[in-house]
């Protein structure tokens, strides 16, 4: 995954280097961060996510009002999520291909529901999994995420590669917002109350990481039908 003509990373892209215990921050009341909890998982993660792209790669997606994201998007599992001029939506299939999105791993699901049951929310089965590739520079506008048909299951976020800084707002979009950064392996869970706050992240910095190179990979776990 890393980058050819990439150097190690040297990981002062904030202050302090990631954070330590404790492994656990609650920053809502039914939000949470576990630092490190994806990392048992990333020697099986990693082929799986290169398997998904060879069927599935990045795409730069349109939005209804014609802007192209900055950050580029694959999906997989029964559904994936789109954009373009027409709206905001989940498919069965690549508009791209038109077959089937690649099937979720099983390690990508073993490591969704174990995040989600750590937050307290049980008999989360996802359906869904968007994967965003964030190059320095590229950054997420402040939304929530509200095309999935019920709201009862939570957000389950991974976060892999170069740092960057989570923005976790209210309900309102013009609530403040909290600055969480986040690191390698680190996964993020919302849901319940929390479930319609609004988020985003921050522009990413420069860097290079020693497995991925100058990117950030972000899963995000949902159950959409």
């Amino acid at each position: 995954m890393q980058r050819k003509g990439t150097t190690p990373a040297t990981f002062d892209l904030f202050a302090d280097e990631a954070p330590q215990p404790p492994a656990v921050e609650q920053i809502g009341p039914q939000s949470y961060v576990f630092r490190g909890f994806a990392l048992p998982f990333i020697e099986r993660v990693l082929p799986a996510l290169e398997s998904v792209l060879s069927q599935a790669p990045f795409r730069h997606m349109v939005t209804p009002g014609g802007h192209t994201m900055s950050v580029a998007l694959s999906s997989c599992g029964s559904f994936g999520w789109t954009t373009d001029r027409s709206g905001y939506q989940y498919t069965p299939t690549n508009p791209q291909t038109g077959e089937p999105w690649p099937a979720l791993p099983e390690v990508f699901r073993e490591l969704a529901i174990a995040a989600a049951e750590m937050a307290g929310f049980v008999d989360f089965i996802p359906d869904a999994c968007l994967i965003n590739r964030y190059i320095p520079g590229a950054k997420m506008t402040l939304h929530q995420d509200k095309d999935e048909r019920g709201y009862q299951w939570p957000v389950v976020s991974v976060s892999l590669g170069l740092p960057a800084m989570f923005l976790f707002g209210g309900h309102q979009r013009s609530d403040k917002t909290q600055r969480v950064p986040l690191f390698h392996g680190d996964v993020v869970v919302w849901g319940g109350v929390d479930r319609l706050r609004f988020h985003g992240v921050m522009p990413v910095r420069e860097g290079s990481h020693p497995q991925l190179g100058e990117q950030r990979i972000n899963f995000t776990f949902r159950k959409a039908r």
